[in-house]
């Protein structure tokens, strides 16, 4: 699949079909958040993947009730191993992840699978849950699986509104 293709077929799935993604499509996603890029190569990312129906329901039941997580055959918690802040004053870690993951979203997509982001849920409760490090941070958790619902795209604002050139001329 083209890239823009899956760019432009990707949104925030919160329905999915039950049947398992196959290991060799959970590889190719993971083996994509490998090859993405990081702040000085740190490679700072771990993800915990979360097919144990119990374990998905548990991460739903704390993440505000989103029944939808616990639905998803798949649950990802991606986390980060490094504290370093960029000398931009930025920490690497959201940043590391989040490019981490983007790259398996759109592997995600490419394989015919969905995924959603899932930003509101209790870090502390998923430490416990899947045990992780209190020194680790749990950047966010992502579902993946087969979609049960269509595509839900939403505008977007026009380029003329969202870049300039040269200058700062918004």
């Amino acid at each position: 699949m083209e890239v823009m293709k899956a760019i432009r077929e990707r949104y925030s799935c919160r329905a999915y079909r039950s049947n398992p993604v196959e290991k060799e499509k959970l590889e190719q996603i993971l083996e994509a958040a490998r090859l993405a890029p990081s702040a000085r190569n740190l490679q700072d990312w771990r993800f915990v993947v979360v097919t144990d129906e119990q374990k998905r329901k548990e991460l739903a039941a704390m993440a505000c009730k989103q029944p939808f997580i616990g639905q998803a055959p798949v649950v990802i918690a991606a986390c980060s191993v490094s504290n370093y802040v960029m000398g931009c004053g930025q920490p690497v870690a959201p940043i590391d992840v989040s490019i981490a993951l983007e790259h398996m979203v759109l592997e995600a997509v490419s394989l015919g699978l969905a995924a959603c982001w899932i930003g509101s849920f209790s870090p502390q409760k998923v430490r416990q849950i899947l045990h992780i490090p209190a020194e680790v941070i749990v950047v966010e958790l992502l579902t993946l699986g087969y979609p049960a619902d269509e595509p839900k795209h939403t505008d977007r604002l026009p380029i003329n509104q969202i870049a300039s050139f040269n200058k700062w001329s918004f």
